[in-house]
């Protein structure tokens, strides 16, 4: 049954009270719940989230969001306790490629750099040459010897996007955001009948034929920060539903529609706050990732903030 407002209140309340006593800092993705994105100290993309962590003294970090964005936390700070509080919230994207199905493909194509998108696992990350967010992965492949051929795992509609983008023929892995992909192309056209004149964001996650009907394609972080930049007063948004509350908060003039209301991934939506409540009580459930895996995942993150 949902909490009230009064209750979500006491319990957050609760929640602030523990994570000072724990010296602990909490991180909440922008497809969070909205009373997970009040609490937390830092909001936003994963690799952002991981870096202010990164930054912070804290002991103990809760990283509301799912798993292969706590192993990136933990790949960047080995030091730390990091906690997800839905140890089930997985990524459908990130579980289609896996590193022995990785390192099988590489014996395949033989000579051949591996772009691997930060949304994937620390073992994915370690058998990859250099990591890349929706946000940079143009800049990333634009990097590479025009000479090398690359090969971009899991995504493959970021993956189509960035080869459009740069020119370069990319060897595509077969991987999707379930959220995204269901995005449709004739929901766009609808959502645009419906608020003519409305700026259409949507993210590189989304089907090709999604992208060509957007006037800006971005990260999450890119589209909060276009909409605070942009003059006009009207958003359709293509991508998770969690991002609207942000939007709104940080627009509060301007008006943010859906382009789909199925664009809700329940795994995003798996974290509550009773879950950050028992995280910080019971410091568990914690994610940690093997040494070895660690560094070779590490030199991949490494070999892309270099370029960013």
């Amino acid at each position: 049954m949902p909490r009230s407002t009064a209750d979500l209140g006491r319990l957050a309340e609760e929640v602030r009270e523990l994570k000072a006593r724990r010296n602990a800092v909490i991180l909440s993705h922008l497809y969070q719940r909205p009373e997970i994105q009040d609490i937390a100290d830092y909001v936003g993309d994963s690799l952002g989230l991981s870096q202010n962590a990164a930054r912070t003294q804290a002991e103990v970090i809760v990283f509301c969001g799912v798993h292969f964005m706590a192993e990136s936390a933990a790949i960047l700070c080995p030091d730390r306790i990091v906690l997800l509080p839905e140890e089930d919230a997985g990524c459908p994207m990130a579980d289609m490629v896996t590193a022995e199905d990785l390192r099988r493909r590489k014996a395949e194509l033989g000579d051949v750099t591996v772009v691997c998108y930060i949304n994937s696992s620390a073992e994915v990350k370690a058998e990859s040459d250099i990591c890349c967010t929706s946000a940079n992965a143009v800049k990333v492949v634009g990097r590479i010897p025009p000479d090398r051929r690359i090969l971009f795992v899991p995504d493959r509609h970021l993956g189509h996007y960035v080869a459009r983008r740069t020119g370069r023929e990319l060897i595509l892995w077969e991987g999707y955001c379930p959220t995204h992909d269901r995005l449709t192309a004739g929901e766009v056209l609808a959502a645009k009948r419906a608020h003519p004149g409305a700026v259409v964001m949507v993210h590189p996650e989304c089907r090709p034929e999604v992208i060509d009907l957007a006037d800006v394609v971005a990260s999450t972080s890119g589209m909060l920060r276009h909409a605070r930049e942009s003059e006009a007063r009207d958003f359709i948004v293509g991508t998770e539903t969690g991002i609207l509350y942000q939007l709104q908060k940080q627009c509060p003039g301007k008006r943010f529609y859906p382009a789909s209301q199925k664009m809700v991934c329940p795994n995003m939506k798996a974290t509550t706050l009773d879950k950050v409540k028992r995280a910080l009580e019971t410091l568990e459930p914690r994610i940690t990732v093997p040494p070895d895996v660690r560094a070779r995942a590490l030199a991949s993150l490494e070999r892309m903030l270099q370029i960013t």
